[in-house]
């Protein structure tokens, strides 16, 4: 865990106050910042560096390049990376900006009357209550800004892995007077060089395909290429338009949704012998064995339960895609859950507001939240490490799966 000393809080604070008029503000600074990070390193690892001592707990794993900005200028931090967990300097306060759009959205409730007794409560513990209208707009176009920045940045990598997904949250129609679920659209992804990405977000109607394409369509305008798998739910929409715009992409069927369906399709008390079926097909160790153990699975289900394995035998393709790739990365990309982790973190965030005042202030809350998460992956470890994203470069021979890394 990253320490949060007020020590080191207050050090950071008060070079930036009283070097900020200095000609040499910036080397200046970037020095003592970095002598912040080493000693917050050193409290991570449990000793200095290259230090060889039997409290050490952990090591440094190079450095990750962020730019930071401040009154005297950019300065460019050289972020110590760990080999175990991840380390964000505590003078990034990564948590600053989704408190302050948490604040604009309770705010903007209380201020539109559509306020509940809880959002009340929220409003007084956060310090707003009674902000004005003048305030709250103010505060909601600087926190605008740093979202569709977000939103519209160049993409400038590869990104051979894409994960799509959608929630809804619960949100008011200012003009028709009510309260509908919207869908939320989330694009994770990670680059050739093994690091993961949230790429993008949008508020939408529903899930229709002219949703989701739109969606893809926009980031591809931004840039993004190389998708070799795209992995997501079986929503009818969103595969159409993946079929659409991802031209040449792999679909990749989440197995863990699929077996959900899978067990749907039968009565409850054939459900374990089913499980065990379908459970036996993605234990297999290659592609081979795996259609194998397929297609044992539907010739033990068409007689009693023909829903099952014909659902089996039309998805077989799709939710073993993932055994073309490497090995090493099958725990990954086998379904959505990795998107699933990141949409736990945004119910969490979204839940203490309940219903939103409108789809904005959702964007706005949730643009935030991801772009705190970005910070953090930036200095996290990789999912994949550089050499097995090497065998997905274009033009390099694909390689047996028991000898991809």
């Amino acid at each position: 865990m990253t320490p949060q000393g007020p020590d080191n809080e207050l050090l950071a604070q008060a070079v930036i106050s009283t070097l900020v008029e200095s000609p040499d503000f910036r080397a200046i600074l970037e020095q003592t910042l970095h002598q912040v990070m080493d000693a917050e390193v050193e409290t991570v690892c449990g000793a200095g560096y290259a230090r060889r001592t039997d409290s050490r707990t952990n090591q440094r794993n190079a450095y990750r390049a962020r730019p930071l900005e401040t009154r005297g200028g950019t300065v460019n931090l050289k972020i110590p990376k760990v080999r175990k967990g991840s380390y964000f300097p505590s003078f990034l306060e990564p948590r600053r900006r989704w408190e302050q759009a948490f604040v604009n959205v309770v705010c903007e409730a209380y201020v539109n009357g559509v306020s509940t007794r809880k959002v009340e409560e929220l409003v007084e513990a956060v310090g707003a209550k009674g902000m004005s209208k003048s305030e709250v707009s103010r505060m909601a176009k600087h926190l605008d800004s740093q979202v569709e920045a977000f939103r519209s940045q160049p993409i400038l990598k590869s990104y051979p892995y894409l994960w799509l997904d959608a929630m809804y949250i619960k949100v008011r129609e200012p003009r028709a007077q009510r309260v509908v679920s919207k869908a939320l659209l989330i694009a994770y992804g990670v680059n050739e060089a093994g690091e993961r990405e949230v790429l993008d977000l949008a508020v939408e109607a529903g899930e229709m395909v002219s949703a989701w394409q739109g969606f893809l369509e926009r980031l591809v305008s931004r840039g993004m290429s190389g998708v070799q798998l795209a992995i997501s739910d079986a929503h009818t929409g969103l595969r159409a338009a993946i079929e659409r715009v991802l031209v040449g992409a792999t679909w990749q069927r989440c197995t863990i949704h699929f077996r959900r369906n899978v067990l749907a399709t039968v009565p409850k008390k054939a459900q374990d012998f089913v499980r065990a079926a379908v459970k036996n097909v993605f234990q297999q160790p290659d592609a081979a064995s795996a259609s194998e153990a397929m297609g044992r699975a539907i010739e033990s289900l068409e007689a009693k339960y023909p829903k099952a394995a014909d659902l089996l035998c039309e998805s077989e393709s799709d939710v073993l895609a993932y055994m073309s790739f490497p090995k090493s990365h099958w725990r990954q990309i086998h379904s959505t859950n990795p998107l699933e982790r990141l949409n736990k973190e945004v119910r969490r965030r979204t839940r203490v507001v309940g219903i939103f005042p409108n789809a904005a202030s959702l964007l706005r809350l949730v643009g935030m939240v991801l772009i705190e998460q970005n910070d953090e992956w930036s200095v996290g470890r990789r999912d994949f490490s550089v050499r097995s994203m090497e065998v997905l470069r274009p033009g390099r021979p694909a390689l047996p799966s028991s000898e991809v890394p």
